[in-house]
């Protein structure tokens, strides 16, 4: 996930199918413990899908290297509101 001239944007408006892009994004980024975590995201619930959000920020905030995946998590984490 090579963002270098991306600008920061916090999309607050995130339906189900945005979240689970990025997701896909993550899940494909080559960090195997974010793999598992999201293995099956399309297949779950809202609460598992928002429990696997939570559960890999707090695995991924002491790992600096990977900051730009953290921050798709963060923009998931911001909508898991709109999750349906």
């Amino acid at each position: 996930m090579n963002k270098e001239y991306e600008t920061l944007r916090w999309p607050t408006n995130l339906d189900r199918s945005g979240i689970e892009q990025r997701l896909v994004q993550v899940r494909n980024a080559g960090v195997e413990e974010l793999t598992k975590r999201f293995s099956g995201l399309e297949k779950m619930t809202s609460a598992q899908l928002g429990a696997a959000i939570v559960g890999a920020l707090s695995w991924i905030q002491d790992r600096p290297e990977h900051r730009d995946i953290a921050m798709q998590l963060e923009m998931c984490a911001m909508n898991l509101k709109n999750l349906k």
